[in-house]
């Protein structure tokens, strides 16, 4: 079990910067696991936008935020964070923590066990 508590959200102009943060309870994150952040603009499907691998901290990205957006993590504080930068009216969305347990590498939501509740990002153009 692990409950994953998102924050940082809000509302940016473009050209800003933000960082959402994701606290993992309910246990010690295992180096197997990964971590990672997707978003879900309204009204579409829910997509991959950074992963980080807990033991290696090898991290990945979607080519749409590759270069502006940054994941890293804090082992000891059981913490991810997305740092996001040069935003765009097209990375509004509601941002969610995801957690997997004994991830292989996949970018599909369906294949991540944890969530967090989401937390909005918003762009105007």
């Amino acid at each position: 079990q692990a409950d994953l508590v998102e924050s940082g959200g809000g509302l940016v102009q473009a050209g800003d910067s933000l960082r959402l943060s994701c606290a993992a309870s309910g246990g010690r994150t295992l180096s197997s696991s990964a971590m990672g952040w997707f978003r879900q603009p309204s009204g579409k499907g829910r997509e991959f936008v950074a992963g980080i691998r807990w033991g290696t901290g090898r991290t990945y990205y979607a080519d749409s935020v590759k270069g502006r957006f940054t994941i890293s993590r804090d082992s000891a504080k059981n913490t991810v964070y997305l740092q996001m930068n040069s935003l765009k009216p097209e990375d509004t969305a509601v941002y969610y923590c995801a957690k997997s347990p004994g991830w292989d590498g996949s970018y599909s939501s369906s294949d991540w066990r944890y969530w967090g509740q989401g937390t909005q990002v918003t762009v105007p153009s």
